[in-house]
């Protein structure tokens, strides 16, 4: 399976050792800081698939951190695990009316967190907890990089394997122009955004049905759920 991304957030530098340590050998690749405002910027560059995030970093708290990121169309459905020292119930109900998807307080069991995680992944992103991605008559092997549709191989440049990837982990849901150029291209700032509509079209081609992806009229595009 491809290595799921994490991006740890926690400035006590011998507590990320021991939790990305954990996660590493889960089979998660890890990237790590204490710094909220890095982590805002890293969570674009990065694009992980799930954030462990401490409440009391250094900069703006992890709290700010997860409201930011809930309000950016990017990452709004990005799976947090809020990591905090602060047990009380009313923290809790803040962090998870923030838009926590789990809240581990400290002591903590690093086995636990990793299980915790998973289970999140799991509920949230259910197409991370598996080396096949499927649609209908699509099949996407992510370990082996490869595509088919009823049983034959499709062949797909990297770009549109990586639109492809994207629809099938977030079927139906319709996405912009601009949202697939944040989430697709790794120097979106550079393309324009009707480079968008011209691979959908190369997508479209080599799937061997134009209605497959839909276009969302003022809206975008989106894996036809219907």
């Amino acid at each position: 399976m491809s290595a799921k991304r994490l991006l740890l957030v926690e400035d006590d530098r011998s507590l990320a050792e021991l939790v990305g340590f954990h996660f590493e050998r889960a089979g998660y690749a890890v990237t790590r800081t204490g710094d909220g405002e890095e982590a805002l910027i890293l969570a674009d560059e990065v694009k992980p698939d799930l954030v462990i995030l401490d409440w009391m970093i250094e900069g703006i708290s992890g709290i700010e951190v997860c409201r930011r990121l809930r309000r950016r169309s990017t990452t709004a459905n990005l799976p947090i695990v809020m990591l905090t020292a602060r047990g009380e119930e009313d923290d809790r109900i803040r962090g998870l009316e923030t838009g926590a998807d789990d809240y581990v307080t400290k002591p903590f069991s690093p086995k636990e967190l990793v299980a915790r995680a998973g289970a999140v992944l799991r509920r949230v992103r259910p197409a991370l907890a598996t080396d096949t991605l499927q649609y209908g008559g699509l099949e996407m092997d992510l370990a082996a990089h490869r595509v088919r549709r009823d049983g034959q191989p499709i062949q797909l440049g990297p770009t549109e394997y990586r639109l492809l990837r994207h629809f099938l982990e977030n079927a139906g849901r319709v996405f912009s122009r601009q949202q697939l150029l944040d989430t697709v291209w790794p120097h979106s700032e550079e393309i324009e955004l009707r480079t968008v509509d011209v691979h959908i079209r190369r997508l479209r081609l080599a799937l061997g049905e134009p209605d497959l992806v839909r276009t969302v009229r003022s809206a975008g595009y989106a894996l036809d759920a219907d």
